[in-house]
């Protein structure tokens, strides 16, 4: 391990949580496709497939936050086991709904509780924050680190889930999926040392992290940039089906994520200078370029090739926006605000593979892929929009955590952060 990454390993107890977070969110990349799979499998419909997967991302959208939003008042542990419990035992009702072929209206329901689930990510995120507060160097390692490790999950967690759906029994993908979920919660919230402390009702500000005019710009543009990765996700799964080898299509997700995972360990190591808005703009804009080959290709090889490419832009763009956030939320709303990133991306993802499993079924899986190169186009469109509001005032930037940047009309993030501190 590069010597970064190994220095930020160097606090008591950070091993463990991260291992617990990667259990905890090998879900985020097997749970949809291995809906996506098993659906198709049982009944060859990838419009319902599709619509299903949508149903929970968007659950899991309108959830999340307000589950971040009880985490920051009454931490972790009382917060997120119950709500694992609830999504746990909604999926284990979807898996016997499909099992049994019962009416499609009661799937929707299992599918929308089970989006009862915590941002597993942003939890430990927050975690790192707590941890290396006033340490920007070593937070972006181990934000790096942190999106190293969601894409490990996406390379391991759809083979898992595609192949043992395929090989095994439809339902496998979903049913492992969901018992990650509830070892890594439950593992992570065992461990209180490295647990952020809540911060009473009187140090929270009035209303949602949402009202940053930085934080908007930010989810928006993730609302596109899901709907690249959720079309990307459906067509790829019907591409390699048109051309007789759908468990493939594992494989091929993998590349994907491991051009990503790639990237963000390079950019980990980096010690970039200037503010992070620009960089995450052009970050937004290469994601956008790199749909353009999708269109062409016309074997799984190419299709391989072309994802990997893609997904080289895909971690380091997801590490900018984290500083971004850091940056535009005040302390006690850090981790609703990385959870609306999250749902972002959610709903992004539900719109995504729900627009792609209607065109695979109208058009065939080729024409499906132009789905994630309109959703590319909009992100880059709503980054370069939404540009300004990210910049740092021209004013002197107020020393915090991460390179302060306030917003005309709203308070320095930075300086509530003091305040918060001097309350305390």
């Amino acid at each position: 391990m590069p010597s970064p990454y190994r220095a930020i390993f160097g606090r008591p107890g950070t091993r463990s949580f991260s291992v617990a977070g990667l259990l905890g969110r090998m879900p985020l990349s097997m749970m949809g496709i291995g809906i996506v799979t098993m659906i198709s499998q049982l009944t060859d419909r990838y419009g319902l497939a599709g619509a299903l997967s949508a149903t929970l991302a968007l659950s899991a959208a309108v959830l999340g936050p307000q589950i971040s939003r009880l985490v920051d008042r009454h931490g972790q542990r009382r917060v997120l086991r119950p709500a694992t419990l609830v999504s746990v035992a909604a999926v284990a009702g979807l898996l016997l709904s499909a099992q049994q072929r019962w009416a499609d209206w009661l799937l929707f329901v299992f599918a929308a509780c089970a989006g009862c689930v915590p941002s597993v990510g942003s939890m430990i995120r927050a975690r790192w924050a707590e941890i290396y507060r006033g340490s920007p160097r070593e937070l972006h390692t181990a934000y790096s680190w942190e999106s190293i490790v969601d894409e490990m999950c996406f390379i391991v967690g759809p083979i898992l889930s595609i192949g043992l759906s395929t090989a095994w029994f439809p339902e496998a993908g979903p049913l492992l999926a969901a018992g990650f979920l509830a070892a890594g919660v439950f593992w992570l919230t065992a461990q209180r040392a490295t647990e952020p402390v809540p911060h009473p009702r009187e140090q929270h500000t009035k209303g949602s992290a949402l009202r940053s005019r930085g934080l908007q710009v930010l989810v928006v543009t993730f609302v596109a940039t899901g709907a690249i990765f959720g079309a990307i996700d459906v067509v790829t799964v019907a591409f390699a089906e048109e051309v007789g080898h759908k468990a493939a299509a594992s494989l091929v997700l993998a590349v994907y994520a491991l051009g990503s995972c790639a990237a963000g360990a390079v950019f980990g190591l980096l010690h970039l200078k200037g503010h992070p808005s620009r960089r995450w703009v052009v970050g937004v804009c290469v994601m956008a370029v790199s749909m353009v080959p999708l269109q062409l290709v016309g074997s799984l090889p190419l299709l391989a090739v072309a994802l990997f490419v893609a997904g080289l832009s895909v971690a380091p763009t997801m590490v900018t926006t984290m500083a971004l956030v850091e940056e535009h939320v005040p302390r006690s709303k850090l981790t609703e605000g990385m959870s609306w990133t999250s749902t972002g991306l959610a709903v992004g993802v539900a719109l995504g593979s729900s627009a792609a499993g209607w065109v695979v079924d109208a058009a065939g899986a080729a024409r499906g892929y132009l789905v994630p190169g309109a959703a590319g186009v909009l992100a880059a469109l709503v980054a370069f929009a939404g540009y300004r509001r990210l910049r740092p005032q021209s004013a002197p930037a107020v020393a915090g955590p991460a390179v302060a940047g306030g917003l005309p009309g709203r308070t320095d993030p930075a300086t509530e952060r003091q305040g918060e501190e001097s309350v305390a």
